[in-house]
């Protein structure tokens, strides 16, 4: 299995970023961005199942980011709006076979395979 992350970069403080996660030939049943910040350990981002609507956000990102999924491209998205320092991390795409209850998405264990990560970078 093969997770492309792709869409990180350097953003400005309030500033905007989209990160895509592609899974290589294959439709997974949920998918989770985490991050991981220098010196921090990793922590959930957001989750979201491929089927219906749950979704499930951190409270730090509530409200600024949405993780979405286009269903054709076989792609997942994470929006990043009113960007600040504390965002910036190594972003990871995580995927699992297994349809995971909302409560379950932030369980970095639940997840079968990681993306490579992509570097968001944020100035002030």
């Amino acid at each position: 299995v093969q997770l492309q992350a792709s869409g990180g970069g350097l953003v400005q403080t309030g500033g905007s970023l989209r990160l895509s996660c592609g899974a290589s030939g294959r439709t997974f049943s949920t998918y989770g961005w985490f991050r991981q910040a220098p010196g921090k350990e990793r922590e959930f981002v957001a989750g979201i199942r491929w089927s219906g609507s749950t979704t499930r956000y951190a409270d730090s990102v509530k409200g600024r980011f949405t993780m979405s999924r286009d269903n054709a491209a076989n792609t997942v998205y994470l929006e990043m709006k009113s960007v600040k320092p504390t965002d910036m991390a190594v972003y990871y795409c995580a995927v699992t076979s297994r349809a995971l209850i909302w409560s379950s998405l932030d369980r970095q264990n639940a997840y079968d395979y990681w993306g490579q990560g992509t570097l968001v970078t944020v100035s002030s």
